[in-house]
């Protein structure tokens, strides 16, 4: 089936969350059932970026679900209020999650294994979110938590992407692979020399007047770390998922 938009909600909305939930449903070839997978977006909402991205996990065998956490409003009236959730680890955000991974097992189509995988903002979710009932996490250029060693207790297995050039986020690759080693939780954290933030995008991402200060800053596609990144990221969810 061709990729398609859905909705997650009721006709009362998402209990604490968003009042009409929607996301963007990305399906293998075949019957089923299949492995699923949860996708989070970056802060600039739900792109054609994050579409390519959830159509590459369906291709890869995932029943795959881009929730898009600025339902209410889009970017301009909802991100603010998501930012304040991620940090604060509870609201609105985390229970469209929940009720988007929800949508997923009860579809019928999955085997019950799921996975979460997030870019940037999503990132960030994904990492919080591993220790809440996924079976792997996908964490690329995410926020690290202030206490991670209190926040990824219990996590799933955690593959992690970061860039080296990345100026938001120097050192949380040590300080992630650092608490995980020290929780005992089974992860695989890379930091790649040439990328930078969003260097996993296949374009330019953001509004168009701020793309050139993005590239001064190396934010941005890398070419040359994307595909061993990917490989990482499609191991990992193979070794997890559907093993």
């Amino acid at each position: 089936m061709d990729p398609h938009y859905v909705d997650l909600t009721g006709p009362e909305g998402v209990a604490g969350g968003s009042s009409r939930l929607r996301g963007y449903l990305a399906e293998p070839e075949g019957d089923g059932p299949f492995p699923a997978v949860l996708m989070i977006h970056e802060a600039f909402g739900l792109d054609d970026i994050t579409l390519r991205h959830a159509q590459r996990m369906a291709a890869a065998g995932y029943l795959t679900l881009a929730v898009d956490l600025f339902s209410d409003g889009g970017a301009r009236r909802c991100l603010v209020s998501t930012m304040r959730s991620l940090a604060a680890g509870q609201g609105k955000a985390f229970a469209d999650l929940a009720a988007a991974r929800q949508w997923l097992l009860d579809s019928g189509r999955t085997t019950g294994k799921i996975g979460v995988i997030g870019f940037c903002m999503g990132g960030g979710f994904a990492l919080l979110l591993a220790n809440d009932g996924f079976d792997a996490a996908a964490v690329n250029y995410g926020t690290v938590p202030k206490d991670p060693e209190t926040a990824l207790a219990g996590a799933c297995p955690i593959v992690a992407n970061f860039g080296a050039k990345d100026r938001g986020l120097r050192g949380a690759a040590s300080r992630l692979s650092s608490a995980l080693e020290a929780l005992g939780v089974e992860h695989d954290v890379k930091e790649f020399e040439t990328a930078g933030h969003g260097f996993l995008n296949d374009a330019e991402a953001g509004p168009r007047p701020l793309r050139p200060l993005f590239r001064v800053l190396g934010v941005g596609p890398d070419p040359q770390s994307a595909p061993e990144a990917w490989r990482r990221i499609e191991d990992h969810f193979a070794r997890h998922l559907k093993g």
